[in-house]
């Protein structure tokens, strides 16, 4: 899967799941500050990545995930294996 068909995804089922415009989604702009979460609306945003793309992820191994680049990098890394 292409990054910007990633890109496009995550941010379009980010912005359903919490009620934000994704055009306010920086690519280095912070996850939670953007979306205005904390680690517990982090199992929201897990179970997302499992509904959109098939992807079984333990919290422990989202933890270097800050910024919206990290996520669509480890998005990318999940999916092209």
């Amino acid at each position: 899967m292409e990054r910007s068909e990633i890109i496009k995804t995550i941010n379009r089922g980010l912005a359903d799941e919490f009620e934000k415009d994704e055009s306010t989604f920086p690519a280095d702009g912070n996850l939670y500050d953007v979306l205005e979460i904390d680690s517990l609306d982090l199992v929201d945003v897990i179970v997302l990545i499992e509904k959109l793309f098939g992807i079984k992820t333990a919290k422990e191994e989202f933890a270097g995930v800050k910024t919206f680049n990290d996520l669509y990098d480890f998005l990318g890394n999940r999916i092209n294996k």
